[in-house]
């Protein structure tokens, strides 16, 4: 109740002091780094002596130098001087620091890929021999084989962990994915990935993942209602996912549903500009609704996109409808 009272009372004061220390700190300069600092702490990490090198490194590149090819030259001693001494942290503050004053650089992309690499295999050995039996260690391995495409190997490891732990999430997703990639599928492969995503949804009520692809699925049976609501639910659950967003306004111009088509349709647009697919489904979508002007711009951006994709590029990520006439 005395609130109001202390706050009238003492603000002005606050306000005023805030207001001293704010005008000596703009006018304080920002400390500056030596060029001798830096060159001494980037020769000693170059002769072999990190120990030394890296806590004077840490401090001068903190610092405000005009010298950016000296300053460059420290980072990169500081993350391989960080990482020849196992501290991870201090690897990702330089990379960090890195990006910021030097983006879009090759050389500092270039150690930032293998840097991360790295570090992801260091975590994946420290988990294997901390952990080997765990769930988590078994799904690096299962996703490991299905890199190789040792399918059934892979399939095994994840079989694993459900034997731990049947109530894991995020497992059964990864089988029916699994089934789904397989070269030569058996005939019933779409029914058997089918019924490991709805046991993930039991699990995960909120996993899109899975109710995209059992969107796709129904949409490539004709099943368009089921497709539809799947579709639906998986973009209610991920606003950013843009495929779903796709499968829905393409599932509705194949149910000639067109009106309805048009927004997921340019949602997906948004979300995915440079997807043809998103661009032709939206052209179709206009089209049908009679909204010429607006087909005929997304057809040419279509078209655009289409001529200049080479024949060697794969194959483009575009939900295409049945034929809605």
């Amino acid at each position: 109740m005395f609130r109001p009272f202390y706050t009238a009372l003492f603000l002005p004061c606050l306000l005023g002091l805030l207001g001293r220390q704010s005008v000596g700190q703009a006018s304080k300069p920002p400390a500056v780094a030596s060029t001798s600092s830096l060159q001494r702490a980037v020769d000693l990490a170059k002769s072999g002596h990190c120990k030394e090198a890296l806590p004077l490194l840490k401090k001068v590149s903190a610092l405000h130098t005009t010298n950016k090819d000296l300053k460059r030259q420290a980072g990169f001693a500081g993350v391989r001087c960080a990482m020849f001494t196992n501290q991870s942290n201090v690897a990702v503050d330089f990379l960090r620091a890195l990006s910021l004053d030097f983006p879009r650089d090759p050389e500092v992309l270039y150690l930032t890929i293998h840097t991360y690499s790295d570090l992801a295999t260091r975590a994946s050995q420290e988990l294997a021999t901390s952990a080997p039996n765990s769930a988590q260690a078994h799904e690096l391995n299962a996703e490991s084989l299905e890199m190789q495409g040792k399918w059934d190997q892979a399939a095994k490891e994840y079989q694993l962990i459900l034997q731990q732990n049947p109530d894991l999430p995020g497992i059964h997703f990864r089988i029916g994915r699994l089934l789904l990639s397989k070269p030569d599928p058996a005939p019933t492969v779409a029914e058997d990935a089918k019924k490991e995503f709805e046991r993930e949804l039991k699990l995960d009520p909120n996993n899109a993942g899975a109710e995209y692809v059992l969107g796709e699925l129904a949409r490539q049976a004709q099943q368009l209602d089921v497709a539809i609501q799947h579709f639906s639910r998986a973009t209610q659950l991920d606003a950013g996912f843009g495929d779903a967003f796709l499968g829905l306004g393409a599932s509705l111009l194949s149910a000639r549903r067109f009106a309805e088509a048009i927004p997921p349709l340019e949602t997906a647009v948004k979300l995915e500009p440079q997807n043809p697919g998103a661009h032709y489904n939206l052209a179709m979508a206009f089209s049908r609704a009679g909204r010429k002007q607006d087909a005929d711009r997304e057809f040419a951006v279509h078209r655009q996109m289409t001529q200049k994709s080479a024949p060697g590029d794969g194959p483009q990520r575009a939900t295409q409808p049945e034929n809605p006439n």
